[in-house]
């Protein structure tokens, strides 16, 4: 494996746990989960979910998919999309996170 891909691969699992972690924060504090609702309260508080849902969306799509694979019986190919683009978004937000932590030298 070569260290591109290395990178590539540490960028996506720590995107997703980025975004597992917040997910799980709100949902213990809030007691519910997040979704992408929380841009619809408006003002103030929609300001504020737009930076929580950059990182979080990918948990949010996976959760969402799954249940809709279970409970509406989706197609195949609806999962695969989501997944992919949950996919993509957890490499790109692993790749932020990557390039801040690196510039505060960690």
């Amino acid at each position: 494996m070569s260290a591109q891909s290395l990178q590539l691969f540490h960028s996506l699992a720590l995107g997703f746990a980025v975004s597992g972690l917040l997910v799980a924060l709100y949902r213990t504090l809030a007691d519910k989960p997040a979704s992408f609702r929380l841009l619809q309260a408006g003002g103030f508080g929609a300001v504020l979910a737009v930076p929580f849902l950059a990182f979080a969306a990918p948990a949010i799509i996976v959760r969402n998919t799954i249940r809709g694979r279970r409970i509406e019986n989706r197609r195949f190919e609806f999962v695969f999309l989501a997944t992919t683009l949950a996919l993509f978004w957890s490499l790109m937000s692993g790749r932020v996170v990557t390039m801040v932590a690196r510039s505060f030298g960690l």
